[in-house]
């Protein structure tokens, strides 16, 4: 019985030694186990040799938005412009560019800039994510740059007349708006934080500030605050185009940004600095 038993165990040791030895399967080296915490991917190296494991964390390119997110002081810098729609033969013209004519507001070519400051913008969800609403508030400011040596005043009624008395070195109208943009949004790339989108919709803006700047060699600087027949309210169409890191805007105003006398219609495009 205890030779029996012997050789029993005998051959339970030698199935274990063999096992352990077994060469018939190949050894599974460098096998990659691969576990999700979050956002992270932490991959492990399990190499067969017995060598030291290597553990490698890398960051997936996924982005969870939020149902509203808000981006706070965006930096619009662009270029401002107007489509001069006026008939300078007609009397209202006349009677507020006595003898003008186009020429005389033809702008400087890169000198004409619009810079707007948004104190927010907030996008709000509507459908997964790919449709948001897009608001904001913020302000507007229009520099008009003349090449011709025009001057605007009031007596009692706005005129601009040409000035051929003083040459001028810098000369442009000013015209700031208090602003509300609305938009709708769509962003095709709603889990990536720079993606691609455009948003299209419209803003209500408000002057609450307007002048004309000259600097001539007579007189140096100066400065004329007046509203100068300017409509106290623009309403503009608007967008914006994202690709990748690269954000654009433009605006088109729906009419005359003066109130009579001439026709011309603003318009901006630009490049937006913001964190979307």
């Amino acid at each position: 019985m205890r030779s029996k038993l012997l050789l029993v165990a005998s051959l339970c040791l030698s199935l274990a030694a063999s096992a352990q030895n077994d060469t018939t399967k190949p050894a599974q080296r460098n096998s990659i186990d691969t576990i999700h915490v979050g956002d992270m991917i932490i991959l492990k190296d399990n190499r067969g040799d017995n060598s030291e494991h290597i553990t490698r964390i890398s960051h997936r390119h996924y982005y969870r938005p939020s149902n509203v997110s808000t981006n706070w002081v965006i930096l619009d810098i662009g270029f401002a412009n107007y489509n001069d729609k006026t008939n300078y033969l007609s009397a209202g013209a006349q009677h507020f560019v006595p003898g003008g004519n186009a020429d005389w507001f033809n702008l400087r070519t890169g000198k004409s800039v619009d810079v707007n400051i948004w104190l927010f913008m907030q996008r709000f969800n509507l459908i997964k994510h790919v449709v948001n609403l897009e608001y904001g508030l913020g302000i507007e400011l229009n520099n008009y740059r003349y090449t011709v040596p025009i001057l605007y005043s009031e007596h009692p009624d706005t005129e601009v007349s040409y000035d051929s008395l003083r040459h001028y070195k810098k000369n442009k109208l000013a015209a700031d708006y208090a602003t509300v943009p609305m938009m709708l949004n769509f962003n095709f790339t709603p889990h990536r934080r720079e993606g691609f989108g455009l948003s299209v919709g419209a803003s209500v803006g408000y002057l609450y500030s307007s002048r004309q700047k000259t600097i001539t060699s007579e007189d140096g600087k100066q400065k004329q605050h007046n509203d100068f027949d300017l409509n106290p309210w623009k309403i503009s169409w608007i967008g914006e185009l994202q690709l990748g890191p690269v954000k654009f805007y433009g605006s088109y105003a729906t009419q005359s940004m003066f109130k009579k006398g001439l026709d011309q219609t603003p318009y901006t495009v630009g490049i937006r600095l913001s964190n979307w």
